[in-house]
């Protein structure tokens, strides 16, 4: 099926009175595209260190929108132009506001990314996600299915990697663990295939939650070896409370260096003494930056790990 696609040429700064006539005009959809540079907090929540180059902000916007093509179309439109005229009556810059139209193809963007992620191993533990099957070679193989969805960690990317490597070296059928931006679960699902005993999980991203819930049904772990937690461990009183103080033996955080910078303080209050603390997310530039973090946390370094260019720095809280 094709779709009619109409851009809306306007400025960043009508964006959000734009977005909401568009509501009100039957419109369920849109796609918002400008140059406004990223927020230190846009960043913080953001599972990438190395950011594409963006043109200047030449403070423009484009806002598109699909409609069917047996839809009335001109009642959509009209409708469009005279939320356009009343946002220009009350002085808002609303730039060209011409719009442009065109035909696409009508896709699954939901499911899109299915076709970039295929099975592959980390050592001998084969990932794959849930439409693929295992070939009969793998039979015997650790086995961890991740169907990520918007959630990050596939288990790809060499940050996850070097974590998964890591969380073998040190876990033993004792260990709990506390993942910190859990993500699509996959540390925990690793740790806990690994033989730990529980895992509790936090992350900022409602996506990740559920997506590391399904991950856990599919990998048949049990709920009572896995609880996860919707919110900041970094300064929210509550979700601190809920975690816990002094209460893992392991914990694992696969952030932004500039994140871990200061969580470290906070995930080592986490950690009883001996326990290990396994992070990565961090672009080689700034191991110094994190090794630091982790020095002044009162932790010893063990270990600082490398894959292309991401570092891993695994260190303990030493008994006092």
């Amino acid at each position: 099926m094709r779709w009619n696609k109409y851009t809306l040429l306007t400025t960043a700064e009508a964006e959000d009175l734009i977005s909401s006539m568009m509501a009100d005009a039957g419109i369920e959809g849109i796609e918002i595209e400008d140059n406004i540079p990223l927020s230190e907090s846009d960043k913080s929540r953001m599972f990438v260190d190395i950011l594409p180059e963006n043109p200047a902000d030449d403070k423009t916007a484009r806002i598109s929108f699909y409609l069917e093509p047996e839809q009335d179309n001109g009642t959509v439109l009209a409708a469009v132009q005279d939320g356009l005229d009343e946002i220009r009556s009350w002085g808002v810059d609303v730039g060209a506001g011409t719009i442009e139209m065109s035909q696409t193809e009508d896709k699954d963007w939901i499911n899109n990314w299915k076709e970039y992620f295929h099975q592959f191993y980390v050592d001998d533990i084969l990932i794959t996600p849930s439409w693929e099957p295992v070939k009969p070679e793998d039979q015997g193989k650790l086995l961890i299915q991740i169907d990520p969805g918007t959630a990050f960690g596939t288990g790809m990317h060499e940050t996850t990697q070097l974590c998964i490597r890591q969380i073998r070296k040190y876990v033993t059928d004792r260990t709990v663990l506390l993942d910190i931006g859990i993500g699509s679960g996959i540390l925990s699902i690793a740790a806990l295939k690994l033989g730990a005993e529980r895992a509790f999980g936090t992350d900022l991203d409602p996506c990740a939650i559920r997506a590391s819930m399904e991950n856990m049904e599919a990998n048949r772990i049990p709920e009572e070896r896995f609880q996860v937690l919707e919110g900041n461990l970094i300064d929210d009183r509550i979700v601190q409370e809920r975690v816990g103080h002094e209460c893992y033996d392991m914990v694992t955080a696969n952030i932004l260096a500039e994140v871990l910078v200061p969580l470290t303080p906070v995930a080592a209050g986490c950690l009883k003494s001996g326990g290990i603390y396994i992070t990565s997310g961090i672009i080689a530039e700034k191991e110094e930056m994190v090794v630091d973090a982790v020095k002044a946390a009162g932790l010893e370094v063990l270990e600082v790990t490398r894959q292309g260019e991401w570092v891993s720095v695994t260190a303990r809280k030493n008994r006092r």
